[in-house]
């Protein structure tokens, strides 16, 4: 199998060079020490770690050839024009780097002073182009390594809140190849970094519930500061969910686990503080804390694309939130509807949307299972996912900014879809033992008389 894996990963260096001849292999060569790095960290895992580093490395194979596909045929509008803008932001804040203050004024422009959100994500650009030149290619490659490196972390989630190899292998598969999170984490956006880091987050965070680690202590530390500067609302909700998950505990409350959490808690926030935090929340504060920046928002998507719904929805009073929450919750875990697949980018996602449809029975199941026997164990997720989807179905009034978004839950569902499947899975296997040992009992019976004589439908021996 690891002889096929080098052979796969050979011809994909010779598929990235033809299509990209002069960016492929500066990309190519440039990510290998993250891959290796990634590798060692896998291979050293103590549950499954030779079934983990074969889905990493096909998780990196094929996020590659998606990437090099998308890059080599200028399908960069297509599939998520982002990718554009932090190719010259990132390019004009490494020329900035450089001393060249013409280009100051635009990455002032799109950062916003630190208030803007995605600001993190120019300067993961420009510190690549800082080694590598200019090349896009680079950029998605390195998504593209944080995309499958977040399927063993997805794996050690499920596993941490549930001990059932099925449940985390499964989980690991679905977040390595379902078709939207290999879709984002193949192209120059900021998408794969946020999934990946708030997978890190919620791990590190069900670790330090249980015992204290400095490995994780750091891992949650610069997760929460790397998000603050990616996406800002996603990490007031992590902080959210994670400071109420150690106050409740993963376990029974002692005096050695409320020092520990206490520990824990000053901490993050001092290193929270020195970041910066508290001022970058006072701008945030000011530019969108307030229902009718909210509503501005939610319009400019609404009406930016022919895939907008919802105009008429008016989420500047707290009432006209709570009233929007209903649709958009139906978009945000649902949409594309297949009466909305009118053009080639939405058509594409219908074989995923079937199979995330199927999958919302599975997510009940799992959800209900978890909330009856494991709600505490699990609260930091079903905390985080329950706002950010909440968050998502009032601020989203597009289709495709739905989709795309909806990927960053996915991680976490999928821990609930698999629960799910294997209770069915289980449960099914069980009623088919039942009906085959009520068969074997029923031959017996037949075959033997109740006083464990032969019964008189069957002749006697010859003899």
């Amino acid at each position: 199998m690891n002889g096929l894996l080098l052979a796969l990963a050979f011809v994909m260096f010779i598929v990235t060079i033809a299509l990209a001849p002069v960016d492929g292999a500066p990309a190519t060569l440039f990510i290998l020490p993250f891959a290796a790095v990634a590798a060692f960290m896998i291979l050293r895992m103590k549950s499954d770690a030779r079934f983990l580093f074969r889905i990493f490395v096909c998780a990196v194979l094929i996020r590659v050839l998606v990437g090099t596909l998308i890059y080599a045929f200028h399908l960069q509008e297509f599939f998520g024009g982002d990718a554009l803008t932090y190719d010259f932001f990132g390019y004009a804040l490494l020329k900035v780097w450089g001393g060249d203050r013409y280009y100051e004024v635009f990455v002032n422009q799109f950062s916003g002073g630190g208030s803007a959100s995605g600001w993190g994500m120019l300067y993961i650009v420009a510190s690549i182009y800082k080694i590598v030149g200019r090349n896009m290619l680079a950029v998605q490659f390195v998504n593209a390594i944080l995309g499958a490196a977040t399927a063993p972390v997805a794996y050690m989630i499920a596993l941490e809140l549930f001990p059932n190899h099925r449940v985390s292998r499964l989980c690991a598969v679905l977040t390595a190849f379902f078709p939207s999170l290999v879709l984002w984490s193949s192209q120059g956006l900021k998408d794969g970094p946020i999934v990946f880091l708030l997978a890190v987050s919620m791990l590190a965070t069900l670790k330090l519930g249980t015992r204290f680690s400095v490995k994780y202590l750091g891992a949650l530390a610069v997760a929460l500061c790397s998000l603050l500067t990616l996406r800002f609302y996603v990490f007031y909700i992590v902080v959210l969910a994670v400071t109420t998950a150690f106050i409740l505990g993963r376990r029974q409350l002692t005096m050695q686990s409320f020092a520990r959490q206490l520990i824990i808690m000053l901490f993050i926030g001092v290193v929270l503080g020195y970041f910066g935090v508290s001022r970058y929340t006072s701008q945030q504060f000011d530019a969108y804390g307030s229902f009718e920046q909210l509503q501005r928002m939610r319009m400019d998507a609404s009406q930016s694309a022919g895939s907008g719904f919802g105009q008429d929805v008016d989420v500047s009073t707290p009432a006209g939130a709570l009233s929007a929450m209903p649709l958009g919750l139906s978009y945000l875990l649902l949409a594309p509807f297949p009466w909305q697949m009118a053009s080639v980018r939405q058509l594409i996602t219908l074989p995923e949307m079937i199979l995330w449809w199927c999958s919302i029975p599975l997510l009940m199941l799992g959800l209900w299972f978890t909330i009856k026997y494991k709600l505490r164990e699990v609260a930091p997720i079903l905390i985080f996912t329950t706002l950010l989807t909440l968050t998502y179905s009032i601020l989203q009034g597009n289709v495709g900014t739905a989709y795309r978004q909806r990927a960053q839950l996915l991680v976490f569902y999928f821990v609930f879809v698999t629960i799910g499947y294997v209770l069915f899975r289980e449960k099914r296997e069980e009623a088919a033992r039942r009906r085959a040992e009520e068969r074997k009992d029923t031959r017996g019976r037949l075959r033997w008389g109740p006083d464990g004589n032969r019964g008189k439908d069957h002749l006697p021996a010859a003899g």
